[in-house]
């Protein structure tokens, strides 16, 4: 899973994470009300105010969803299987691997088939 850096900071405002996750910031808050994980913090401002956790759990939802092609329920029902963030994204980088193996193995099978074929003739 490509993970953008995230700033060494302790927290971010709604747009700092919009653009760090590359979703608007209506996104953000609907996720909010889908994912009972994510609960930023509000300034006295009233401004959403996301720590580092939120911003990992955003950029591992955004993978699900958009990557992983996840709909909602399912992505909120594997986070809550699995519970640990980092077990999250091991498995969704076991996800990615074993996809990008399953593509070369095609290939190479394709390789093949094609060397078999020229070896006939």
């Amino acid at each position: 899973m490509t993970m953008r850096q995230i700033p060494d900071k302790l927290y971010f405002k709604i747009g700092e994470v919009s653009k760090l996750a590359d979703v608007a910031p209506h996104v953000l808050r609907y996720w909010e009300s889908e994912f009972n994980n994510i609960k930023p913090k509000r300034a006295t401002s009233r401004q959403r105010l996301y720590r580092r956790e939120d911003v990992e759990l955003i950029l591992v939802i955004k993978n699900l969803l958009h990557v992983q092609g996840y709909t909602i329920a399912g992505a909120r029902k594997l986070i809550q299987e699995t519970g640990q963030l980092s077990d999250i994204t091991l498995l969704t980088g076991k996800t990615e691997t074993t996809a990008s193996k399953l593509n070369s193995i095609k290939q190479e099978l394709i390789d093949l088939k094609e060397k078999l074929t020229v070896t006939k003739e």
